[in-house]
């Protein structure tokens, strides 16, 4: 009676130990979904504000068409990505965007009235804290991700993750040409 007791008890504690296993990657692979989505919030409003911020420069800027469409092909290439959550394509996204966001408002030097001007001021400031605050999040979420991997690689979890559906979640990460500098002489030169 004893040894049956002894034996139902580990079956309890195994059984117990794999559901809070399980539930454990459950957590994790939810707070992933979480930070992708913090991200993709702040995506959207910067992706929204950027065509203020060209109409804006448009009132100003007559012959800078082609920085314009720039900033806007970058957009919907960003759009893209986060669209289709394809987060190795969102760093070559971003970098364009930067890119192009760079070379606007090195061109808006050298019109005065467009600096002054309060629209442009405020677009220009909210698009800087927006990508503040992305940056921000994509931490958090390289985070989240680089937790769900080690609990789905380590032992117990890498067993629980092999019987359910627990994948490995992509960091968010850039190649070196994304993350070098973007070159304001080039972008002063157009």
């Amino acid at each position: 009676m004893i040894g049956l007791l002894a034996v139902l008890f580990l079956f309890l504690a195994v059984v117990g130990y794999l559901i809070g296993t399980y539930n454990g990657l459950v957590q994790v692979r939810a707070a992933v979904k979480l930070a992708w989505s913090n991200i993709d919030v702040l995506l959207v409003q910067r992706h929204d504000e950027l065509p203020k911020l060209v109409e804006v420069c448009k009132q100003y800027m007559q012959y800078e068409a082609g920085t314009l469409e720039r900033v806007m092909r970058a957009r919907a290439g960003v759009d893209a990505a986060r669209t289709s959550g394809n987060v190795a394509s969102l760093g070559a996204a971003e970098r364009e965007l930067r890119a192009g966001l760079t070379g606007l408002y090195a061109v808006a030097e050298n019109y005065p009235q467009l600096k002054a001007s309060e629209p442009f001021r405020h677009l220009q400031e909210r698009i800087s804290g927006l990508e503040t605050a992305i940056a921000d999040r994509r931490e958090a979420y390289n985070d989240a991700v680089n937790t769900n991997n080690v609990r789905i690689a380590s032992f117990p979890g890498v067993l629980v993750a092999g019987m359910g559906n627990f994948p490995e979640a992509q960091l968010l990460h850039f190649q070196p040409e994304e993350k070098a500098d973007v070159d304001l002489q080039a972008a002063f030169s157009r």
